[in-house]
């Protein structure tokens, strides 16, 4: 890697990379990865949205790994009700990856889902639940969950989680821990599908140079952020804030790809 265009594009998208540094910190203090706000900041940017996508998942596994381990050395999967989860969703998150789709369906697509992820992030704590209304878990019912939400997600360029957490919660799935790490693995495994998905498709391509840069940036972030994770500060505060950011890049989306 020529070190002069690394430092070059370091010094170009300083701004992209503080707020990824930002974001990933934020997201892997609650357990998520990011991919919602990642796609918000690279969709203002003017970067190829074949590349948006890529982009995302990418950075969304580098963040959410490291959460994973930690919620399985804690026993916080529950594998017996993860796998019908993702049973569907891994090769629906493919499939979505692997379809070409048209900018502007792209970019009303992302509209809908950022403005989706903005509500849910500001109502966060009013759909969670306590622990002791935990629903008796339904195979069938979680497998569709999971492919529908699996194949969404793999044609924006997100994991899911930020479509099934909410869900997870006001379904009175499990404990809020729980859920935080199913939805954890759930943004691992669909990123992977979603991303080999686009690899797949002769259309792929993606910048390696500001690529490995936010990985790095999202990495270095996401540690800080599981370590901090709700000891430092308010992540419902921080996720409100976020929420009104994400709030206005989805309507400035869909205001220009509809209207």
């Amino acid at each position: 890697m020529n070190f002069q265009i690394v430092f070059d594009a370091i010094i170009y998208h300083w701004h992209i990379i503080l707020l990824f540094f930002t974001v990933a910190i934020l997201y892997s203090s609650v357990g998520f990865g990011g991919g919602s706000s990642y796609l918000a900041i690279l969709a203002l940017t003017g970067i190829v949205f074949t590349q948006i996508r890529a982009t995302a998942l990418l950075c969304n596994i580098v963040v959410v790994s490291g959460n994973v381990l930690l919620f399985y050395h804690q026993k916080n999967l529950d594998w017996k009700k993860i796998i019908p989860l993702v049973a569907f969703s891994i090769p629906f998150a493919y499939v979505g990856g692997y379809l070409k789709i048209s900018q502007h369906f792209f970019f009303i697509l992302l509209g809908v889902t950022l403005l989706f992820a903005a509500i849910t992030m500001w109502l966060s704590k009013k759909i969670i639940v306590s622990n002791e209304k935990i629903n008796k878990s339904k195979p069938i019912k979680n497998a569709s969950f999971g492919g529908i939400i699996g194949f969404i997600s793999g044609m924006v360029g997100i994991g899911g989680g930020i479509f099934l957490a909410p869900l997870l919660h006001l379904t009175n799935w499990g404990s809020p821990k729980k859920i935080a790490a199913t939805a954890s693995f759930f943004i691992l495994v669909n990123s992977f599908a979603g991303l080999m998905g686009q690899y797949s498709n002769p259309d792929f391509k993606i910048d390696w140079n500001l690529t490995s840069i936010l990985l790095f940036t999202v990495f270095i972030g996401g540690q800080i952020g599981s370590r901090l994770s709700n000891k430092s500060f308010t992540p419902i505060q921080l996720k409100k804030a976020t929420a009104v950011l994400i709030a206005f890049v989805s309507i400035r989306i869909l205001f220009k790809y509809l209207f």
